[in-house]
């Protein structure tokens, strides 16, 4: 039965429909590795009533065996970032302000993986509100590294990779506003995918930052992820911001073959403030691609110093505008004792929200206010405008950009908290690929002397997730066999 958790999802779900293991058994599974490592990794805000979870067990189990589910994920245990909405579970983004908030709907991508026969465990833990580097901002308590636990998961998904990493589920749904999937992904040795915005519909997703959010898979390896997404990907009218894509098969890109990809090497990515050790594997992880037939080219790109300030100036103000409807009122936690209306929006917020959130609605509601409008924000959409323009100009000579997931390792607990503005710039590899609204995955390609992972991040153009899948797909293969 432990051994169940060792294996991808994809492998999992062909064992379910072989019938050499019951959905039943893979969630007994599950509970049973989460009850031995929960404790002290703290990678769940809610974990299912295990009753419940059976019963949909039974329930998935009855379709496969009817032939009505044959999908490669029917029956596979899944943990949800809870900041997506899931009806009848609580769904609280690591906030007080949403401590006992139960949806009456659920989340498109995740009804997507419901329709698909997933069986859902838990809600994962997450920075509050996605806003945090480490998963140290959920007033739920920090998730720790399986790794080691005196070192953060990342964030603001580090309970989604934590998981994944823990073997308390088979793969997991994360979120990425700048770098929040990628980075934690990194930091746990999983691979994470964040798909060209609009692929993935944002309905039911908790906004943090409407024009930057992207759902997306966190699994064992790049099939895993590939298949995830084909699942979770479609049109939704009920997302404005949704597209409607020619296809959406990411799996016809599982070829271990590099031959023909240009890769672009940014300068700039490669400089000071990177760990030695990271560059150093990242850069040995590109030989293996070129040994595979890809052509490798070093470019500048010089706009990265640029993409912290308008990323913030940007997600803070989105931040600061959606938000506003988190005031005691139709849902969520209420202050118990005020003086009048305004009283108890002062009094519930000011309760309800952690200091890096308040800090963050704070900023944004300062570059949104008139005066400072034109200075701050206009600026930072125009900065937006000009990194999107320097990316479009790299993808007319490259198909993929590698850059580090993250600048160093997994720091340890407590440390990036003393200071925000060291957080932030954790941050500086991942955020322009928001800001441009394309696709990243992030794979891991070796160890630090500490023992800790290394992620290795693939950037493709909008809609040529197939690129990225393919090459991360060639070295993932490439390594396994070496």
């Amino acid at each position: 039965m432990k051994d169940l958790m060792k294996l991808t999802a994809v492998e999992l779900g062909k064992k379910i429909q072989a019938k050499e293991v019951t959905v039943a058994e893979a969630v007994e599974a599950a509970f049973e590795q989460i009850e031995k490592k929960e404790k002290d990794l703290n990678c769940y805000v809610t974990v299912c009533d295990k009753e419940a979870v059976l019963a949909r067990a039974a329930e998935v189990q009855k379709q496969i065996d009817a032939g009505e589910l044959t999908g490669p994920l029917a029956g596979v245990p899944v943990a949800i970032k809870d900041n997506m909405c899931t009806k009848g579970l609580l769904t609280t983004c690591s906030s007080k302000i949403l401590g006992n908030f139960v949806p009456t709907y659920t989340a498109e991508a995740v009804l997507n993986l419901e329709k698909a026969g997933a069986v859902i465990i838990g809600k994962a833990n997450m920075d509050e509100f996605a806003m945090g580097s480490t998963t140290e901002t959920s007033a739920y308590g920090v998730t720790k590294n399986p790794w080691n636990p005196e070192h953060v998961p990342g964030g603001s998904s580090g309970g989604s990779c934590a998981a994944v990493a823990a073997e308390e589920c088979s793969y997991a749904l994360g979120s990425d506003t700048g770098g929040s999937i990628r980075q934690p992904s990194s930091f746990c040795g999983v691979t994470g995918i964040k798909p060209t915005y609009g692929t993935v519909s944002r309905y039911g997703l908790i906004a943090y930052g409407s024009s930057l959010d992207q759902i997306g898979p966190v699994a064992k390896d790049v099939t895993d992820c590939a298949t995830i997404l084909e699942t979770i990907a479609s049109y939704d009218p009920k997302d404005s911001t949704s597209v409607k894509r020619d296809s959406y098969d990411f799996t016809s890109a599982l070829m271990a073959d590099a031959s023909g990809l240009k890769i672009g090497i940014p300068k700039d990515y490669f400089g000071e403030g990177l760990d030695e050790e990271v560059k150093t594997s990242i850069l040995n992880a590109v030989k293996v691609l070129e040994e595979k037939g890809a052509t490798v080219e070093f470019f500048d790109f010089k706009l990265v110093e640029y993409a912290i300030p308008a990323y913030y100036v940007i997600a803070s103000a989105e931040a600061s505008s959606n938000l506003s409807r988190f005031d005691g009122v139709k849902y969520g936690y209420r202050t118990e004792d005020y003086d009048g209306l305004h009283n108890m929006y002062k009094k519930t917020r000011s309760e309800g929200f952690g200091p890096e959130v308040k800090r963050r609605i704070m900023l944004g509601s300062f570059v949104l206010s008139s005066g400072y409008y034109d200075a701050y924000y206009l600026k930072a959409l125009r900065t937006k405008a000009l990194i999107k323009k320097a990316f479009d100009e790299a993808f007319e000579k490259y198909d993929i950009i590698v850059a580090p997931a993250a600048p160093t390792t997994a720091p340890k607990l407590g440390e990036s908290l003393s200071d925000p503005i060291k957080m932030y710039l954790s941050d500086i590899y991942t955020i322009a690929v928001n800001l441009a609204g394309l696709p990243g995955i992030s794979v891991p390609c070796g160890m630090d002397s500490k023992g800790l992972p290394i992620g290795m991040q693939l950037i493709g153009d909008c809609f040529k997730e197939n690129d990225i899948i393919r090459a991360a797909y060639t070295y993932e293969q490439c390594s396994k066999n070496a």
